[in-house]
């Protein structure tokens, strides 16, 4: 999906076309023409081909997505508050997880490891228990002083656990590292037996689209890109996809399992547009209390 974008932003912006709608450049005559490719396909792989075929739209089938843009605030007024963004959303996750299943989850949130030679990703485990506590004490109803201090706690301590995570100081690639290990050695380990087993039920990322930077976000909204998602890990969880488009806008993307009944995409990404209101207006002079007390 991105570079499919990247290829219609490009075309728009930087190729464009004559008056006569084709294509600015000379003809190239000595460009061979296109030929057709004719499979000899043994019946057995033919099966095979089959069988994977079925699974494939199984697994299609199966997913239950559920996209849209969140349109009342970005980046630019969460910064204002002096919160991290991303640190804003993630514990507008965690609010959107606890209302929409009654408790808190094994959260993933992928962190990019560059700095170091052939570095990918490590995990923010963004269930932390100062986000927990947030979330608790909003629901409880108590006073907006009281939660603002625990909304910038938890803000702080995700900051912290991203530069961790980002400065090698993760630990799921450390236990991974030992379940390799392990494996090699043919050593049991019940404390990894224990920790890898756990589900991540709800598992994120903030995907950057770099195509963004190609045209005006301002001056041509028509071309801002919805980006791109990716399914849940647990059969019973979410995964949810966000960017982070310009100061204004941040897209989502929310999936699930249509084969698990106590999940709902469209139900939880109503609940995430929801959380994220309910952060900002904490932050209104008007408010003295934030959100109502949950009904048991």
């Amino acid at each position: 999906m991105p570079s499919k974008e990247f290829t219609l932003a490009t075309d728009a912006f930087q190729l464009g076309y004559d008056t006569d709608g084709n294509c600015h450049g000379e003809v190239q005559q000595s460009l061979p023409p296109p030929q057709r490719l004719s499979w000899d396909v043994p019946p057995e792989v033919q099966e095979q081909m089959n069988e994977s075929l079925a699974v494939a739209r199984a697994l299609a089938d199966d997913v239950d997505c559920h996209v849209f843009p969140f349109r009342q605030f970005g980046k630019g007024r969460i910064k204002k508050l002096k919160i991290s963004p991303d640190a804003f959303i993630q514990i507008s996750l965690q609010l959107a997880y606890y209302r929409d299943r009654g408790g808190f989850c094994l959260t993933y949130e992928a962190s990019m490891t560059r700095l170091f030679r052939e570095g990918r990703t490590e995990t923010v485990r963004s269930c932390s228990n100062e986000s927990c506590a947030f979330v608790l004490a909003l629901e409880a109803g108590e006073g907006k002083e009281q939660c603002v201090s625990l909304l910038r706690k938890a803000a702080e301590k995700h900051q912290n656990l991203y530069k961790l995570a980002m400065t090698g100081s993760g630990i799921d690639r450390h236990l991974f590292c030992l379940y390799v290990v392990s494996k090699y050695l043919g050593v049991e380990s019940p404390f990894l037996n224990q920790v890898l087993s756990e589900p991540w039920r709800l598992s994120t990322s903030q995907t950057p689209v770099q195509q963004m930077e190609l045209f005006d976000l301002i001056n041509h909204p028509e071309f801002i890109s919805l980006g791109g998602g990716f399914g849940p890990v647990a059969d019973d969880g979410y995964g949810v996809s966000y960017i982070i488009v310009g100061e204004n806008l941040i897209n989502f993307h929310v999936s699930c399992k249509n084969s698990c009944t106590h999940t709902n995409s469209r139900r939880f990404g109503s609940q995430i547009s929801r959380a994220l209101k309910d952060l900002m207006s904490l932050f209104s002079a008007d408010s003295e209390k934030p959100v109502e007390k949950k009904q048991p």
